[in-house]
């Protein structure tokens, strides 16, 4: 079991976010929120990920709960938030360095896992370009080179195709596809088609 929500509910205020959600999802599987903005799909993949504590049920991912085992929790998550944080004056292959020391990757494991999310993610021609060069989809490929580069067994997508034109859709959702042979992932959308 990768991930096992049982009832789990947010309130911010008397404002009810999330409403007692239940759902599983295997090693493998692919998962998708669908639902308008606001619908909570982004607070509930908040909660999986460790950035918002629950007010009530339980997450666990891989057997660790969230609320006790975060750290590790973390560590087997790669999270790609809908504003993707990521500093436009780095080129892609200094980001993905920057992520690999930030998620734990021991030094000489850097270089060969930069190498590899340059390759899996299609960023071969833009590797050496400074982030704030790229297009929205290219931006989009390095963020999910730093969601992945601590190699996670779970990934958190949170509107991984927004605002990306049609040949970028088609390609983010190739290479998700992919992912999801070999890891959970957890995608949102408020697109039906997707």
């Amino acid at each position: 079991m990768s991930i096992l929500v049982s009832n789990l509910t947010k309130y911010y205020g008397s404002s009810k976010a999330v409403d007692d959600i239940t759902f599983e999802v295997h090693s493998g599987e692919i998962l998708g929120f669908l639902g308008p903005n606001g619908a909570g799909k982004t607070t509930s993949m908040r909660m999986i990920t460790c950035y918002l504590t629950p007010s009530s049920g339980s997450v666990k991912v891989e057997g660790r709960d969230i609320q006790t085992d975060s750290l590790e929790v973390r560590r087997l998550v790669g999270y790609l938030p809908e504003q993707n944080p990521l500093y436009l004056d780095m080129n892609v292959v200094e980001y993905l360095e920057y992520s690999a020391l930030l998620q734990g990757v021991s030094r000489p494991m850097i270089a060969p896992r930069v190498k590899e999310m340059v390759d899996v993610c299609g960023l071969g021609e833009m590797k050496h370009k400074n982030i704030g060069q790229l297009s929205k989809g290219y931006r989009q490929r390095v963020g999910l080179g730093g969601a992945m580069i601590h190699d996670p067994r779970v990934l958190i997508l949170d509107e991984p195709t927004s605002g990306l034109d049609p040949n970028q859709i088609v390609e983010i959702r190739s290479l998700i596809q992919n992912l999801g042979k070999q890891k959970t992932v957890v995608l949102s959308t408020h697109i039906l088609p997707e």
